[in-house]
């Protein structure tokens, strides 16, 4: 998602929450959302699968600080931020506000490319009597970071865009496509085990130089929208399970989801924990570097709820379960 769609999509709205709300809260309130929307819980539902989608795309740009407070800027400044450019090391907004100058010359609407510093600083050159100083030959803005001298062509200025996209399409990759600042679309392969965050970068894609210098990149930035399910753990895909205690006391043979495939059977040994980890093999994301597992964390579920006959059975059991004391290697520990 470039960040022109930012200005026209509330996300605090789609979210129902307030511009100044807390990550702990946002995060409640998102998987309450997540769990309502979720396509496994509305199955052939469009509307509630538009809807989960908007709600993790929010949910992707706001529990990000960076990204958050980027978006809020955005918001606030208006229209006109579809793209920035310049070089590494430089913010957005150059564009936007030099934007004015450009609408005072005759040729309302035209961009910033510089031309005007170079006609100020050009005089330094002619008061040198020819000879240039250095300082007039640059161009503001580019990689470059500054006014440059004698060291040949000027690279063209980079063009930045993000793109937000789901869980299951940075596991697999995708090409999608994007819009450029000129208005016309282009393609970006998103690579198989894209991260968060990540920064794919298209050669010479970018602004050409003024000087006949090397063009510039397009950088995009990719932001993934969280799972309700798995989590990212390198190549590795998490799931925590639940199992009743009986399963984990007997042990038993359960079903375990894999991402965007048939469910895998486990053997839950007998007295197994809360928290160990169960691992398949190969199940995990599959990049060309290599590939992953799944590593399914088990959860003993305690019951809210029970009927008379239950609560007599557990009882009769309390009164024949071993003496020990879970927590005396615990308090042990805190007292040394």
């Amino acid at each position: 998602m470039a960040s022109q769609d930012w200005f026209d999509k509330d996300f605090y709205k789609v979210l129902g929450v307030s511009k100044d709300v807390s990550d702990a809260d946002l995060k409640k309130t998102y998987r309450k959302l997540a769990r309502t929307y979720h396509p496994d819980s509305n199955p052939g539902d469009a509307k509630a699968e538009a809807t989960f989608k908007e709600i993790s795309e929010a949910y992707a740009v706001l529990s990000d600080p960076e990204q958050r407070q980027e978006y809020d800027q955005i918001r606030a400044m208006g229209s006109g931020a579809r793209f920035t450019s310049g070089g590494s090391g430089q913010g957005g907004g150059f564009e936007d506000v030099f934007s004015m100058f450009g609408q005072g010359r005759g040729g309302g609407g035209g961009r910033f490319d510089g031309a005007d510093f170079d006609d100020i600083f050009s005089m330094f050159n002619q008061q040198q009597g020819g000879r240039g100083t250095g300082f007039g030959s640059g161009r503001f803005g580019q990689p470059s970071g500054g006014f440059q001298g004698f060291g040949g062509p000027t690279r063209g200025a980079d063009v930045t865009a993000r793109t937000t996209i789901d869980f299951v399409t940075a596991t697999k990759g995708e090409t999608i496509t994007l819009q450029g600042e000129d208005g016309k679309p282009f393609k970006v392969k998103i690579p198989a085990g894209v991260r968060d965050g990540q920064k794919i970068r298209l050669r010479g894609r970018g602004r050409p130089s003024p000087d006949g210098g090397e063009t510039g990149d397009i950088v995009v930035q990719v932001s993934v929208r969280p799972h309700p399910v798995f989590t990212r753990d390198g190549l590795n895909l998490r799931v925590t399970v639940p199992v009743t205690f009986t399963e984990a006391a007997l042990g038993a043979t359960i079903e375990v989801p894999t991402l965007g495939g048939d469910p895998v059977r486990l053997r839950v040994a007998p007295g197994t924990p809360s928290g160990r980890v169960l691992r398949v093999k190969g199940r995990g994301v599959q990049t060309q570097k290599g590939t992953g597992d799944l590593l399914a964390e088990v959860q003993v579920a305690v019951p809210s709820h029970l009927d008379d006959a239950a609560r007599e059975a557990l009882a009769a059991y309390q009164a024949l379960e071993p003496r020990e004391n879970p927590r005396a290697d615990l308090m042990a520990k805190a007292r040394g």
